[in-house]
């Protein structure tokens, strides 16, 4: 079985520092300021944005989202089909 990434990170502190800086680079650049604003929009177009629910804002398919737990939105696959399933509410 494979070790976790943060136990990796915590037996490798060199590792997580250059992780760290790479991620700090990444969320400067356009694509990360890009998403980071495209969730925070489908956040406050389904009323979830700062009010606490525990719930995030799950792309359902190009300018559509739903609200979904954390676990089950972020479970879902990165590669292969880019959305679920079409449906929720138009942000």
């Amino acid at each position: 079985m494979a070790k976790s990434t943060s136990k990796y990170y915590k037996e490798n502190p060199d590792k997580a520092a250059n992780r760290r800086r790479q991620q700090t680079r990444y969320n400067k650049s356009g694509k990360g300021n890009k998403i980071a604003r495209e969730a925070n929009r489908a956040n406050r177009a389904l009323g979830t944005y700062g009010n606490g629910d525990g719930k995030d804002a799950a792309h359902t398919s190009k300018n559509r989202a739903k609200l979904e737990s954390p676990s089950t939105n972020r479970a879902n696959p990165r590669k292969g089909k880019k959305y679920s399933s079409g449906k929720g509410r138009k942000i």
